[in-house]
C-alpha cells in the first residue's frame, strides 16, 4: 500500500472507533491550558485488532522503509509500549521502552531492556505533537550510547513547534498518518463541516492563539 493511502486508512479507522475526536465548537483542552479542537487516544487502536494490523504492520514497513538498519525497537512510556512489542514480533526484533525517569528502587533503570552500546534503534511513538517527550526518550537512549535513528509514530498533529523541535534535536520522525490528511477525510465522511475546516486548520498553524474558536 503507498503512504498516502495508508495515511487515509489510519486516518479513517482512527475516526472510526473514535480514537480522535473533532470539536472545533466545544474545544477540549490539553495539559498544557491550550484549547484544541482535536483530541487524539491511539490506545484505542489495541482494542480493535483490524485496525491494531493495519497500524503495527504499518509501523514495521517505516521501519524496513526508512531505518533499515534498525536492530532494536523502543517503546516511549506508556503509550508506545504495546506497539513496541507488536512491531517487535512482526520484526523478529529485540524490544525494550524508556520510563519516564529512572526507577527509584531495585537497580533504577530508565531504559528496560537490553540495548548494546552503539545499536541502531528507533523508537515507537503513538503521537507527536510538540515533541518534547519523544526527543526525552531519544536523548536517553543516545546518552546510553544507542544510535537512534529516528521514530517511527501513528500521527502527528504537524505543529510548527513540534517540527521545530525535532529538527533541533536532530531527530526524524516519520508517522502513518497526519493532521490534514485526517482533516480531509473527516470532512469528506462529514464529521467536520466546511466551515470547521478552516478552524482546525487555523489551530494547527498557531495552537497558541485562540482566534482559531472565533
Amino acid at each position: 500500500m503507498e503512504k498516502n493511502q495508508l495515511a487515509v486508512e489510519v486516518a479513517k479507522n482512527l475516526l472510526k472507533i473514535k480514537a480522535v475526536f473533532l470539536k472545533p465548537n466545544d474545544p477540549f483542552t490539553w495539559a498544557s491550558g491550550i484549547k484544541s479542537p482535536i483530541y487524539c487516544d491511539n490506545r484505542l487502536t489495541l482494542s480493535y485488532p483490524s485496525v491494531r494490523r493495519v497500524v503495527e504492520n504499518g509501523l514495521a514497513e517505516i521501519i524496513k522503509t526508512y531505518y533499515p538498519t534498525c536492530k532494536v525497537v523502543m517503546g516511549t512510556s506508556t503509550a508506545g509500549i504495546a506497539h513496541a512489542a507488536y512491531v517487535s514480533e512482526i520484526l523478529d526484533m529485540p524490544m525494550g521502552y524508556v520510563r519516564g525517569g529512572a526507577k527509584d528502587h531495585g537497580r533504577g533503570n530508565q531504559i528496560e531492556g537490553v540495548v548494546p552500546e552503539g545499536q541502531d534503534v528507533v523508537v515507537i511513538e503513538d503521537l507527536i505533537s510538540t515533541a518534547g517527550s519523544s526527543i526525552e526518550v531519544v536523548e536517553v537512549l543516545r546518552e546510553a550510547g544507542c544510535n537512534v535513528l529516528g521514530i517511527a509514530s501513528i500521527f502527528t498533529y504537524g505543529l510548527e513547534k513540534g517540527i521545530k523541535k525535532l529538527a533541533d534535536a536532530n531527530v526524524i520522525n516519520h508517522s502513518l498518518s497526519n493532521f490534514e490528511t485526517l482533516v480531509q477525510v473527516a470532512a469528506e465522511e462529514n464529521y467536520i463541516s466546511e466551515r470547521d475546516i478552516k478552524k482546525v486548520l487555523k489551530f494547527q498553524k498557531n495552537p497558541n492563539d485562540p482566534s482559531w474558536m472565533e
